[in-house]
């Protein structure tokens, strides 16, 4: 099983852009990266918003997820969020650990 969010951080004045630089730039996200259980920690920037960033967060479990959150970097990220003035939208999936069926796999160029 992996727990995969998307946050969709939006602001104004591309402050949201701003946030995942400075994330990224300032060490944090190397940080959450190297956490026990994390499996992806990435900022996408949708074609059709500038003001919106996507950061897709997996992890292995439940209880990784519990550790990252109880983190200090939990508090780096609230503080920057603040600094930037940004709001959240979050869609939160669970593998159900089957992969992708035969049947999806035919659309998919390898």
């Amino acid at each position: 099983m992996a727990i995969t969010i998307n946050i969709y951080y939006s602001g104004t004045g591309g402050n949201a852009r701003k946030f995942a630089g400075e994330m990224v730039s300032g060490g944090t996200v190397q940080e959450i990266r190297a956490e026990a259980g994390n499996i992806r920690y990435e900022y996408f920037f949708p074609m059709d918003d500038s003001e919106t960033v996507l950061l897709i967060d997996s992890w292995k479990d439940q209880h990784a997820l519990d550790r990252h959150h109880a983190s200090p970097l939990m508090a780096k990220i609230a503080a920057l969020r603040d600094k930037y003035d940004l709001h959240m939208s979050v869609e939160r999936y669970v593998s159900d650990g089957t992969g992708i069926p035969a049947t999806d796999k035919a659309y998919i160029r390898t």
